[in-house]
């Protein structure tokens, strides 16, 4: 059992509480113990990288219950990182087939010290978990214990990073989900589509999911 920092309570708006904190590992704690003991009323946790939005139905929670509830939940004891991050269900598992050509494989692979294929071995080992979403409707940031890298974006952004694109940044690792903009390092173009509007789901990926990557014909 751990302790995360004080978190911080902000309103937002006349039905949300914006919670800020250190970091990701504290958000995903958090998230996941705010999720673990939700009252009715609780309309949506939303996890961001140092926040989570906490938004409330006024007919049956007020505002000041939910700051009360949260924070008597960011006071106590909760389990590690490593949690559903946000989930209540058990998390649901995607395998992603990707094709390992991306046009910064090769340069980012030498700046990290080893060979493009030791990085693609390290990506498609690695357990991933959806920490949360954003930038664009179905991009979810992944995240990994068996990431150590801090992978720098570009210094100039490419005006436009085709659909399914797998990029790098930070801790992090996303597949782009339609044609847009974008400073990630691009590693590979995965078989899967996360993202399709016409879908009963349309984004594939959720906070909590499990992810692994599969070079294609691996």
């Amino acid at each position: 059992m751990s302790r995360a920092g004080p978190a911080r309570l902000l309103p937002m708006g006349a039905r949300a509480v914006l919670v800020e904190l250190d970091g990701l590992d504290e958000v995903l704690e958090l998230a996941g113990a705010l999720q673990a003991a939700r009252p009715p009323g609780v309309v949506d946790l939303v996890p961001a990288a140092r926040t989570v939005l906490v938004q409330i139905d006024l007919d049956r929670l007020t505002l000041a219950q939910a700051r009360a509830w949260i924070e008597g939940v960011a006071a106590g004891p909760r389990s590690g990182v490593g949690g559903s991050g946000g989930a209540a269900a058990p998390a649901r598992s995607h395998l992603i087939d990707v094709r390992y050509d991306g046009p910064d494989l090769a340069a980012l692979a030498a700046a990290l010290g080893m060979t493009s294929g030791e990085l693609v071995e390290r990506h498609t080992a690695a357990p991933w978990r959806v920490a949360f979403t954003g930038f664009a409707p179905g991009f979810g940031y992944l995240v990994s214990p068996a990431w150590p890298f801090d992978v720098p974006r570009l210094r100039a952004p490419r005006t436009a990073v085709p659909a399914g694109s797998l990029g790098l940044a930070a801790e992090f690792s996303g597949v782009y989900p339609r044609q847009t903009p974008g400073g990630w390092q691009l590693i590979g173009t995965a078989a899967t589509r996360v993202f399709d509007p016409l879908a009963a789901e349309p984004a594939l990926l959720a906070p909590g999911d499990l992810v692994r990557f599969r070079a294609a014909g691996a």
